[in-house]
């Protein structure tokens, strides 16, 4: 399957917003799993990289683990 619009403004966004926060995709994907949602560096990568689809639970997970509501990974920065 194709990754739409939608899916890439997260991908890239939530690169952005990651290290931004200075954390490294091993950091995001232990603090998505301490948070409840089990998460590899693999996963973490493939999603950033657009080779695998973000999904919803996923994109509420990074969100947490980042500090930034969902609607922030799915929107333009202005």
């Amino acid at each position: 399957m194709e990754i739409g619009p939608a899916g890439t403004r997260a991908a890239r966004a939530i690169e952005r917003a990651r290290t931004t926060r200075g954390f490294a995709q091993r950091q995001l994907a232990a603090r998505a799993t301490a948070l409840g949602h089990p998460m590899t560096i693999t996963t973490v990568s493939r999603i950033e990289r657009r080779r695998r689809r973000c999904d919803v639970d996923d994109l509420v997970a990074i969100a947490a683990a980042l500090g930034v509501s969902p609607l922030a990974l799915l929107t333009e920065p202005s």
